[in-house]
């Protein structure tokens, strides 16, 4: 040290003194002193003083100017020109031919690594370009290669990190090995202290009642969370619309800018509610102005329920048709058999109720009522035409006119036949005529009557068929408890199982059948009851008492010679003596088989008819003469 500072001293003496140095040392030990600085392996400033070829010459202020490949610039998309000021790296201060060699490439690795490790070191962001997906997470160009982990990447987890690829994103590093060549980011840690500065702003501003914009950040069942800038809020599925919303989707998606207004910001918890249909006035608040009772508008059915139909009348103003008020003249189950959502509907403004938000709807008062006037129309006693519209177990409606139905009671369908459903008779859309019965206009009921249309047959049955008259008539259905037997149409008498035979019967068949024509006596008439009550024993006992005054008669003639045997049996298909062997064979308790019985065979050619082909008497022949066939 104290030789060179000697030099320096002898050096400046010699120039004081005038003694000049040959040019050729002095240019030299300029050199010399210049480019003492420059050490190999450091980056220098260089300038661009000519590209020839393939070669970029590069001056660094040495005694001699260096070689660059033009490719090194053109890796880095950039294209030298002369004059350019550049940093290059000093690999060698003279090669094999002397000169000094440069490189570009490295000089720019190593400014890369020194801009990471200083942004390593400050914990400051540095930008890069996404250029592959590899394992576990996304590959960065920061200038060198980096590894970006999937679980840094963002806020929440991401599902695609496709999605990133060619993207330049911000990313502090977390972890730097220069020697390796190792480094690794975190755009989680940039986001989270971005999120945290915005919180802290938002939180200082953050008042009731202010408008601001946010970011739908997610939905639910309930409503939508909205990033206010580092703080969410909660925009309530009931604060979204002044009308009805069935699911937060139907207004917002994720990702939408919405402008919101805070209700309520508790700064203890941070938690802060949201408002979107604030924005606007409430619709309710003019209702009463706008839709006055008895006014007529159109809406949309938006709901339906059990007792009644939802109507918009607009966003936010919702009413009730309740299913009384839907048709003056159906009786609706459930308004989805006249209405569906969806549907415009025209109602009536029935009632408003500011307080409660509620507003009652009709929509049969917008058509006439029918029935007001009903009684002008339809007269007791007046026959009308009319198509039936409905069958139930107790009856029918038939649709009169539009909007007007009658019913028809089962009982009021026939004065004779004892009707089961209203199906027997009528079919749904027949036409038939009717009479009306009564008329109820407060209580919207029309009664029908088709049997009161023709003459009731019992009112004369009493004359036709008194007590003790023998009648004729025809076995159309049998039951457990006897026959019924018709006499004429419409009128039919039981023949009680009591009433077949003297003797106990088990069943209704061992007697008569289904088509079987008797003669029968009558022994009850009841024509408020409408009852008949025949017996067919009763007329054997008559009968049996007949013939034998009609044998006594015979056997007198007989011995007048006034008897024609075979007359008698022309006639009747039997014989005197064959009564006289009937009426005995059932005083002695014979099994009663019809064709045998006293009042079968007399009845033959008289109307009556035997329920077998034929009947033999099943004592034995000893006892009395053998049976023989009657023809029935």
């Amino acid at each position: 040290m104290e030789q060179e500072e000697m030099k320096a001293r002898e050096d400046a003496g010699t120039r004081k003194e005038g003694i000049a140095q040959p040019a050729e040392e002095r240019m030299e030990d300029w050199f010399t002193q210049e480019f003492s600085d420059f050490e190999e392996g450091e980056v220098v400033p260089g300038r661009v003083v000519q590209v020839r070829g393939g070669e970029v010459l590069v001056d660094v202020g040495y005694k001699s100017e260096g070689t660059i490949p033009l490719e090194e610039f053109t890796r880095s998309g950039i294209m030298p020109k002369v004059g350019d000021e550049i940093e290059v790296y000093l690999e060698a201060k003279e090669d094999n031919d002397g000169l000094i060699v440069l490189s570009k490439d490295r000089a720019d690795k190593i400014k890369v690594w020194d801009t990471v490790s200083r942004a390593y070191e400050k914990g400051v962001p540095v930008e890069g370009r996404v250029v592959e997906v590899v394992k576990g997470g996304l590959a960065v160009d920061v200038g060198v290669r980096a590894f970006l982990p999937g679980s840094q990447v963002d806020l929440r987890p991401v599902k695609n990190l496709a999605s990133l690829l060619g993207q330049t994103i911000r990313a502090k590093v977390i972890k730097l090995n220069r020697r390796r060549g190792n480094v690794v980011l975190s755009r989680r840690a940039m986001l989270e202290e971005e999120r945290e500065e915005r919180r802290r702003h938002t939180l200082s501003v953050l008042e009731e009642g202010m408008a601001l914009t946010g970011t739908v950040k997610n939905i639910t069942d309930y409503g939508a969370f909205i990033d206010l800038g580092g703080i969410d809020g909660l925009l309530h599925v009931t604060d979204m619309s002044w009308g009805r919303i069935g699911h937060p989707s139907e207004i917002f998606q994720v990702g939408d800018q919405v402008e919101v207004v805070v209700l309520h910001f508790d700064k203890e918890t941070s938690r802060v509610s949201l408002g979107y249909k604030q924005r606007s006035s409430d619709p309710w608040e003019v209702v009463e102005t706008k839709y006055p009772v008895g006014a007529k508008v159109t809406g949309r059915v938006v709901s339906l329920t059990n007792y009644g139909a939802f109507v918009e009348l607009e966003a936010g103003i919702e009413g009730l048709v309740h299913v009384s008020e839907m048709s003056w003249t159906r009786r609706v189950r459930h308004p989805s058999k006249l209405v569906n959502v969806g549907d415009p509907v025209d109602v009536m403004v029935l009632d408003v109720n500011k307080a409660t938000k509620r507003i009652s709807l009709g929509m049969k008062q917008v058509e006439p009522d029918p029935w007001g006037t009903i009684d002008e129309r339809y007269k007791p006693g007046m026959r009308v035409q009319g198509k039936v519209r409905n069958l139930t177990d107790f009856g029918a409606f038939v649709e009169l006119e539009p909007g007007v139905d009658g019913l028809l009671h089962i009982s009021d369908m026939s004065w004779t036949r004892n009707i089961g459903h209203p199906s027997d008779l009528l079919k749904k859309g027949q036409q038939i005529e009717t009479l009306i019965l009564n008329v109820d206009r407060d209580a919207k009921r029309i009664s029908l009557g088709v049997k009161q249309i023709q003459p009731d047959p019992w009112e004369v049955v009493a004359e036709r068929y008194p007590v003790g008259s023998r009648v004729t008539g025809k076995v159309v259905r049998l039951t457990d408890f006897g026959a019924f037997v018709e006499l004429e149409p419409g009128v039919d008498g039981l023949l009680h199982i009591s009433q077949m035979s003297d003797r106990p019967v088990g069943r209704t068949e061992d007697v008569v059948n289904v088509g079987d024509e008797l003669t029968l006596v009558v022994i009850r008439v009841d024509p408020a009851e409408r009852r008949i009550g025949l017996s067919l024993k009763e007329l054997a006992a008559a009968v049996e008492g007949g013939e034998v005054k009609e044998f006594r008669g015979r056997q007198r003639r007989r011995g007048r010679g006034e008897y024609d045997e075979e007359e008698e049996e022309e006639a009747h298909g039997f014989t005197a003596p064959d009564c006289l062997h009937r009426a005995r064979c059932e005083r002695r308790g014979d099994r009663p088989l019809l064709p045998h019985r006293v009042g079968a065979h007399l009845g033959a050619g008289r109307g009556w008819a035997a329920s077998r082909p034929e009947g033999r008497c099943r004592r034995a022949a000893g006892d009395h003469r053998p049976g023989r066939a009657y023809r029935p």
